[in-house]
């Protein structure tokens, strides 16, 4: 009998014949064959031609809805009139002036009014650099050294916070990072105050806690009610800095972030994806006697000790920061968000459906961030899935789908549905009947799964 992967194979190839040329071409000029980690896919990944609103087209001319949404960079969809008009009237003004220009100030302006916690504001071009920064930051204010998260919160790909994103957690997902620098990181559980309570009366160099404020890696950890009105008092009582990371729930929850919308201001806030429209763009935000650091307009050589320096080439970068004006102006009114919360509970609830009606393992939940699926997992159901997603410990949540996952999402888009294998992420130019469609590719997935004998 072929084996499933056979099978898989041979489907792929028919459908995407384009993409598994591009694949092969791309595997002689990049390592893997893919310029990002998560673009690592089985049998092959699939090449996009152009994109529109809710939509994406391959080489092959398949259209799929996407549920990527730029991994959450894009709020509005793919294409938004008010952002490809931004941007097209300043590339004509220039695209890198090495200089300040007016737009800079606007764009933080925006993100001033908008995020709690921005009393300052200072921009960079990633999420990975607005982590580094916020946590020099945090180190240069207080004097201290020690890192704090919890196992299952992503936080980029630099040296200090590969310890703890993955299973097992007390292993960093990456080699080349010398040990000096992971004694420097506490990894918790996470959702356990005493932990965090009892970890800082044992530890008096703690600069920092950092976390997902919705929950671990796009809250496929969800935090637990209480928890972070918790935390804050614990920073506050222990004068530690306390860092949310809203790289992704930045603008996504409310337009003032996940702070915002639960009610609990850090001291510093790591912003990019939505915050640039869906071009290049980070940004830290927080206290102003934090943010003082990065001031460099005093005595030079005094502050080259008592100061941090910070270059970037393209920071603010006129392009990044015609869009993210854009895009602030419209996330600013809430529209958007309450548009893609109720039709992501729709979705949710209607894939519990299915599986209640094809009496198929596993759950799917989530919240207005977007939507988790766990397909195959026969200690889950679409019953009670709150209950059973807060009972249950982050690795058992995190494994997910563990080795179904990349056949989940290839059964996915043969129906015309492109997601991440155990998640997703709606936008404004999603619509009611994108998540109609949705729910019959999903009763033809479990169907192929079934099929390919893995479910």
């Amino acid at each position: 009998m072929e084996s499933t992967p056979d099978i898989v194979q041979a489907e792929f190839a028919k459908r995407f014949p384009t993409s598994l040329r591009r694949y092969a071409e791309a595997l002689e000029i990049f390592p893997g064959g893919v310029t990002h980690a998560s673009r690592h896919m089985r049998p092959f990944p699939i090449y996009i031609s152009h994109a529109k609103g809710a939509y994406k087209w391959d080489l092959d001319g398949n259209r799929f809805i996407d549920y990527w949404m730029g991994h959450g960079a894009l709020l509005l969809g793919h294409n938004h009139p008010a952002i490809v008009q931004a941007v097209t009237e300043q590339i004509h003004q220039g695209t890198h002036y090495g200089a300040s220009h007016e737009m800079e100030i606007a764009w933080g302006c925006w993100v001033q009014r908008l995020i709690p916690s921005a009393e300052r504001v200072r921009f960079v071009n990633s999420g990975t650099e607005a982590i580094m920064m916020a946590i020099r930051l945090a180190r240069g204010f207080t004097g201290r050294n020690k890192v704090m998260r919890f196992a299952g919160h992503f936080h980029g790909w630099h040296d200090i916070v590969t310890l703890g994103d993955r299973p097992p957690f007390d292993v960093p997902t990456s080699i080349g990072i010398p040990g000096e620098v992971l004694a420097q990181v506490k990894c918790l559980p996470p959702n356990d105050i005493r932990k965090v309570e009892q970890a800082l009366s044992e530890d008096d160099d703690v600069a920092c806690i950092i976390l997902e404020p919705a929950g671990g890696s796009n809250a496929t950890i969800p935090t637990k009610p209480g928890f972070l009105a918790a935390l804050r008092d614990l920073c506050t009582a222990h004068d530690v800095i306390l860092i949310f990371d809203e790289v992704i729930t930045g603008f996504r929850y409310a337009p003032g972030g996940a702070q915002a919308y639960f009610d609990v201001v850090p001291d510093l806030t790591a912003l990019a994806k939505i915050l640039a429209g869906g071009l290049p763009g980070g940004a830290v935000a927080g206290r102003a006697d934090v943010m003082t650091l990065l001031d460099l307009s005093g005595d030079p050589q005094a502050n080259r000790y008592q100061r941090i320096k910070h270059p970037g080439t393209y920071n603010a970068n006129p392009l990044s920061a015609a869009s993210g004006i854009a895009m602030l102006e419209i996330a600013a009114t809430g529209e958007p968000q309450e548009w893609i919360s109720r039709l992501t509970l729709k979705l949710i609830q209607g894939m519990n459906d299915v599986l209640r009606a094809n009496r198929a393992p596993g759950c799917v939940y989530g919240d207005r961030g977007g939507f988790h699926v766990l397909v195959g997992q026969r200690d889950f159901y679409p019953d009670d899935v709150e209950q059973q997603v807060a009972q249950a410990g982050a690795e058992r949540l995190f494994r997910g789908m563990g080795h179904i996952a990349p056949l989940v999402r290839a059964a996915f888009q043969l129906e015309g549905i492109d997601s991440p294998p155990t998640s997703g992420r709606l936008s404004a130019a999603h619509s009611e009947a994108d998540v109609e469609h949705t729910l019959a590719s999903f009763e033809r997935v479990l169907a192929r799964l079934k099929q390919w004998e893995v479910l």
